[in-house]
């Protein structure tokens, strides 16, 4: 892990949120062959907040679960702005659960502001949707790699986030509220955002020394649309490349576990998160 830039935690929420970024779906089709998309929970209808399907990586059969946003205005109310409801999450977890039974090792790519807080959505069930999926997710038989590509927001992240290895893109943060949701809850100012994300300790650096991200994933640029497009592609190329050699490196470590001792190890892996010490 190399990360040296040294960028203040509201310039990443901002980076973060940067539409230029990679998201779920472009490295569905560039990392992966063979994509096939699913959809639908089986109980109500389709979430195209959260895009399910499986495909090989270097000829690995895998699972992808990731949530997706848009970059104009059309893409982003098509997908709720990736916020899932909750039949998005069951159709995670249905994905999961299929690919449990056939073998397949899970990757989750987390990038959203949060769960969408719809009415409708409490309706039908958001937190106990959110609840089973951790639960769940924590039993699971296979391995599980999660990668927060831009936002990690609160429960809306952490329902497909619970896994053997945690990656995180350097310039991505992963916090239980936003930045504006913290300072408008304590000093009644969203305004403060910048304050709120000084004390939430949400950047990939911050998490990583505190143990709960495995690994962070190297950022040559801060994703900007001044970039010229040659210079886009390179650095999502680059990203990309990166971000590939690291799963490939992760899922080779962990089809050498036992199905129990893979249980085991996830539980304990988040047990420990928290711990307080003098």
């Amino acid at each position: 892990m190399e990360v040296e830039n040294e960028i203040a935690p509201y310039k990443r929420v901002q980076i973060a949120r940067n539409q230029d970024r990679p998201y779920s779906l472009d490295l569905f089709n560039t990392m992966f062959e063979d994509f096939v998309e699913i959809h639908g929970d089986r109980r109500y209808s389709d979430d195209s907040a959260v895009i399910c399907g499986f495909g090989k990586l270097d000829g690995i059969e895998v699972a992808l679960i990731g949530q997706q946003k848009g970059r104009d205005m059309n893409q982003r109310r098509f997908r709720n702005f990736a916020m899932s409801k909750p039949e998005g999450y069951r159709k995670a977890l249905r994905v999961m659960k299929i690919a449990e039974k056939f073998r397949r090792a899970i990757i989750c790519f987390i990038d959203t502001p949060g769960a969408y807080p719809g009415i409708d959505a409490e309706e039908r069930g958001q937190a106990e949707a959110i609840a089973y999926n951790l639960r769940e997710m924590a039993l699971l038989t296979v391995p599980v790699i999660v990668v927060v590509l831009g936002e990690g927001g609160s429960g809306g992240a952490l329902a497909i986030g619970i896994g053997d290895r945690v990656l995180m893109l350097e310039n991505a943060v992963y916090s239980v509220i936003t930045p504006e949701g913290c300072a408008a809850i304590l000093w009644k100012d969203a305004g403060k955002a910048e304050l709120a994300a000084n004390s939430l300790r949400l950047t990939a650096k911050e998490l990583y020394n505190f143990g709960l991200v495995d690994e962070i994933i190297p950022e040559s640029v801060e994703w900007s649309i001044d970039k010229e497009p040659s210079e886009e592609e390179s650095s999502f190329d680059e990203v990309s490349d990166k971000l590939k050699k690291s799963i490939l490196k992760h899922l080779r470590e962990l089809v050498k576990f036992k199905e129990d001792d893979l249980i085991t190890t996830r539980y304990e892996k988040f047990r420990k998160m928290g711990e307080w010490s003098n």
